[in-house]
């Protein structure tokens, strides 16, 4: 939708004077944070009690676990900052917020991050 949305804007303006390019995430070359694979929040998120784990991967994808159920919910994430953004596969959308480095929140739970 978003694609679309910024695809439909593009070609309204073509022509015209040139626009800025809307920022994609790029997790091979984040102009922010280096390349994802260097980025500080990569890696596994766990609830207190451990039964959502959610690993962060350097390709900008996730990969959420709940109790024994594995990949209960994957999709691609995006980073500003210290806001997280969730896009799932299956359309939800959402986000959290990194307050320190070892604890983000999101969706109404705390994540840690795992040793």
């Amino acid at each position: 939708m978003r694609i679309a949305r910024l695809l439909l804007i593009t070609l309204a303006f073509a022509g015209s004077a040139p626009i800025a390019q809307a920022a994609q995430f790029d997790p091979s070359n984040s102009k922010e944070n280096g390349t994802m694979e260097k980025h500080p929040y990569i890696g596994m998120w766990v609830t207190g009690d451990e039964h959502v784990r959610q690993e962060l991967l350097p390709n900008g994808r996730y990969d959420e676990a709940r109790g024994t159920r594995q990949s209960a919910y994957q999709g691609r994430y995006e980073v500003t900052g210290k806001m997280i953004y969730y896009w799932d596969d299956t359309g939800f959308e959402a986000d959290g917020e990194f307050v320190t480095d070892t604890e983000l929140h999101h969706g109404g739970m705390i994540f840690f991050r795992a040793e």
